[in-house]
């Protein structure tokens, strides 16, 4: 897309900011500018934003680079049609639009935004690496950003896996996600030669909508345009992450990194999407099956993850409490994941309804959890002889179209942990009588002291006994 091209871009003009919002903008406008807004002043309306003015107003923590192309966007916008080519600084309107587009855009305009922060090439056709390298530093930047500001909901970085594979793996998951025109299916190294233009890019914005909230959630941050209270949320920028709870005050260091949970908190239902609270973990609760029942059972639906021996990461989505019964469990909105080596999403295939399955303590029924597949044939399952479970799909899992998910068939145990999402269901509420049952961290905080409450054992057999 040509300078000139862009005109197509440029609708009516038109503000979609209310008058507060417009205040909000109009005073990081001036900041930024070194303007002070006058009514009496009709100068005001010359003032242009350069780029070292942008370099000394952006958020420090913004890398160069994406400074760089945060300019390149905002003075590739053309309120006035100027087919002269690009001016070197940034008026008023241009900035206004740009925020229009980044924020409030259509897949059509944010894909402008994407292309002209990529490249300046002026036939608007950009390389699938260029692409990469740009999603890639988006990602790192938004989540350095939300380091930062304190804006991780929980999940500190301490607490957390490296999130630097994650980064990569979530680049090239949303990646295969961009189509070259006339091609849907590219090998890797394809997709990084092919040239895309502004309808393939539009369409990645319809289809991958992690990329539109990345971006936004850039700008805002990065011009300091915050959360602000007053009739409501203004700007919100909307969270990547769920508020975590469970781990503060534990000596718990999650199998999850950052760009995980962002990527596994976009495919949950939107109710499940605020919230995940940590109910086991195998290096704090230990390595008890009959512990692990107790901490699962009844607590709405939950995230199940395995790290196994080799180093691979999956698990799955039980959309539905878990209760412990020699019977299939669950419904269609169950899903199995990869995390490592790379990502990937496995919903139901409509074959059979063999979504989840918990059983302990029969004898002629296999004992452990599992989902997908056929009994004694799972996509995924724990064996109740903990430490050890099997993922068989040959070819693919029958429930899930799943390959298999572990480095080896049958595998070893590396670290196992389940996670509720959203809030828990009203009965659980109603059984919580303990404050330390309703505050995990609570809980935490007692063992760490060496307090070690009675009651624990002598729950997990009666849970144990009143759930078969």
């Amino acid at each position: 897309m040509g300078n000139g091209e862009s005109h197509g871009l440029n609708r009516i003009w038109r503000c979609p900011f209310s008058a507060e919002e417009r205040v909000i903008l109009d005073n990081v406008f001036d900041s930024m500018s070194g303007s002070k807004s006058n009514a009496k002043d009709r100068k005001d309306a010359q003032k242009q934003i350069t780029l070292a003015m942008l370099k000394a107003y952006v958020h420090v923590t913004v890398q160069g680079p994406m400074t760089i192309r945060l300019y390149n966007a905002m003075r590739s916008i053309d309120p006035i049609k100027n087919t002269e080519g690009l001016s070197y600084s940034i008026s008023k309107k241009q900035f206004i639009l740009f925020l229009s587009y980044a924020m409030r855009g259509t897949a059509e305009e944010k894909a402008f935004i994407i292309q002209r922060m990529v490249s300046q090439d002026a036939d608007g056709h950009v390389k699938g690496k260029q692409i990469k390298e740009f999603t890639k530093d988006l990602i790192t930047t938004v989540i350095q950003l939300l380091h930062i500001e304190q804006m991780l909901g929980g999940w500190t970085l301490e607490k957390t896996a490296d999130p630097t594979l994650g980064t990569v793996r979530l680049t090239n998951t949303l990646m295969s996600q961009l189509k070259a025109k006339g091609r849907q299916k590219l090998t890797t190294d394809n997709l990084l030669s092919e040239e895309y233009g502004q309808h393939e890019l539009k369409d990645w914005m319809y289809t991958v909508s992690l990329i539109s909230t990345f971006l936004r959630m850039f700008v805002a941050m990065s011009l300091h345009i915050t959360s602000a209270k007053s009739q409501g949320e203004v700007f919100s920028t909307g969270h990547l992450l769920p508020e975590c709870t469970g781990i503060k005050y534990t000596g718990v260091i999650t199998v999850f990194d950052v760009p995980s949970v962002i990527y596994l908190n976009a495919c949950l239902p939107s109710e499940h999407q605020h919230k995940w609270q940590l109910l086991f973990s195998s290096h704090f609760h230990g390595s008890s099956f009959t512990r692990f029942c107790s901490r699962i059972l009844h607590k709405g639906p939950t995230l199940l993850v395995v790290k196994d021996a080799d180093g691979y990461i999956f698990g799955g989505y039980a959309s539905h409490s878990w209760d412990a019964r020699p019977q299939f469990q669950g419904d269609s909105k169950c899903f199995l994941f990869t995390l490592c080596p790379q990502f990937g999403i496995y919903t139901c295939t409509g074959y059979n309804d063999h979504y989840m399955y918990l059983n302990h303590g029969q004898q002629t029924m296999p004992n452990g959890l599992g989902m997908g597949g056929q009994l004694y044939y799972f996509g995924l399952w724990i064996d109740s002889n903990y430490g050890e479970g099997h993922s068989k799909a040959k070819t693919k899992c029958t429930t899930y179209d799943s390959p298999q998910l572990s480095a080896q068939e049958h595998f070893k145990i590396d670290t196992l942990e389940v996670w509720s999402v959203g809030n828990p269901p009203d009965d659980q509420l109603a059984r919580s009588k303990s404050v330390l049952d309703s505050e995990p961290e609570a809980q935490a905080l007692l063992h760490m002291i060496g307090k070690v409450r009675m009651s624990d054992g002598l729950r997990d057999p009666n849970e144990d006994k009143g759930n078969k």
